[in-house]
């Protein structure tokens, strides 16, 4: 009989990397059926979509109140499909208000819960980690200070690696392809990835490059978009605006590729800060979300940052403008300093290296799959 892993990754990021994972395990068992949650990424590796990825993919607690619904209908779904399926284990990727809850209904069905890429407990709540070792098997984390976090919970948990730092490095020896800049001068755009980021976010960050085009007549930018479907969104709200520059262009697919040939990049907060960092393109990070979900988070979050350069440097590498203080005259501002040689951008790019430093060079996704395979 075939052996069967349930994986649920609800955002664009954890598809990418439970697809590494997926791959790495089939290479040692190729005849494990995988199903569940994903995107692209995991459907590109033979896994059966129940849900996909661009539904899933909500961000902030008034957001996530209004498809709770919808939510609530998916847990139900999942948990049905366990029980008739049976599956022999569950890889449940990042994605903590979904899968937290999955884990439990899980465990009381007798399913070993794997758990990569752990919920951010050492920023948002510290009081989730008795419930973690309560309904998960073993721990999966990609930041070498998370181990420290379980000690003494009976939680086995294992420091796997970053699979970003490998992914990027794979990157980074492919040779450069050609895209559309108008010029030579090149910025970056990533608005993110979310439809309520790319509506909040991305009109302000079109008004900075407006401003940056008035001051460098030479300059010119691209938005990278994870997929068609998202690219579509971006491409509306373009045509929306009235403040842009008028050197941009879209494209899809190709995230990295853009970060690499831009000289700076205006990002959204999220896993993509961490790719722009590891590529080594000076950025600055954006966010902004609800008067309401801003507010909460602000009496939750227990640490000075929110980007995860700064978390795991533990200090400035790159600015922060969070919610009134993502304005487009500052985005612009900090943008300017990072076109040039300047100091920020040389303190940028040698927080870059200590972060390298920092997160070592272990291969994540084989670290999964043999975990996995030890059952």
């Amino acid at each position: 009989m075939k052996k069967s892993i349930l994986v649920v990754a609800g955002e664009i990021s954890g598809d990418l990397h439970a697809s590494k994972a997926v791959r790495a395990f089939k290479q040692k068992s190729p005849e494990t059926v995988f199903w569940g949650i994903g995107g692209d990424h995991l459907a590109a590796e033979g896994v059966e979509l129940l849900q996909h990825t661009d539904r899933m993919g909500v961000m902030g607690i008034v957001e996530v109140l209004k498809q709770y619904r919808f939510f609530k209908a998916v847990l139900k779904q999942i948990v049905e499909e366990v029980e008739v399926r049976k599956p022999d284990a569950a890889l449940l990727v990042d994605y903590p208000g979904f899968n937290l809850r999955l884990a439990a209904e899980l465990k009381k069905r007798g399913v070993k819960v794997y758990y990569y890429i752990s919920p951010k407990v050492w920023a948002w709540n510290k009081k989730r980690i008795p419930k973690m070792a309560r309904v998960i098997d073993r721990l999966m984390v990609i930041f070498p200070f998370e181990v420290d976090l379980f000690k003494g919970t009976g939680l086995q948990t294992d420091f796997v690696g970053n699979p970003l730092v490998e992914q990027i490095d794979d990157f980074l020896s492919t040779d450069f392809k050609s895209l559309p800049w108008q010029s030579d001068r090149l910025v970056a755009l990533l608005p993110g990835s979310r439809k309520q980021e790319i509506e909040r976010i991305l009109p302000s960050i079109l008004s900075a490059a407006k401003l940056l085009e008035a001051r460098f007549f030479d300059v010119s930018f691209m938005i990278a978009s994870p997929n068609e479907r998202i690219k579509e969104l971006v491409e509306e709200q373009v045509f929306q605006c009235s403040e842009k520059p008028a050197r941009l262009d879209v494209v899809c697919g190709e995230a990295r590729e853009v970060m690499r040939q831009a000289q700076a990049a205006i990002v959204t907060s999220g896993t993509a800060t961490l790719e722009t960092a590891l590529i080594g393109t000076p950025h600055i990070l954006v966010y902004k979300t609800s008067a309401f979900t801003y507010w909460f988070a602000r009496t939750v979050v227990k640490i000075k940052h929110i980007g995860l350069v700064n978390i795991i440097a533990e200090k400035t590498v790159c600015p922060e403008l969070i919610q009134d203080a993502a304005s487009p005259e500052a985005m612009a501002a900090e943008t300017a300093k990072l076109m040039s040689d300047s100091p920020e951008k040389d303190e940028m790019l040698a927080g870059y290296e200590e972060l390298r430093q920092l997160l070592g060079a272990k291969k994540a996704a084989e670290n999964v799959a043999t975990i996995l395979c030890e059952g």
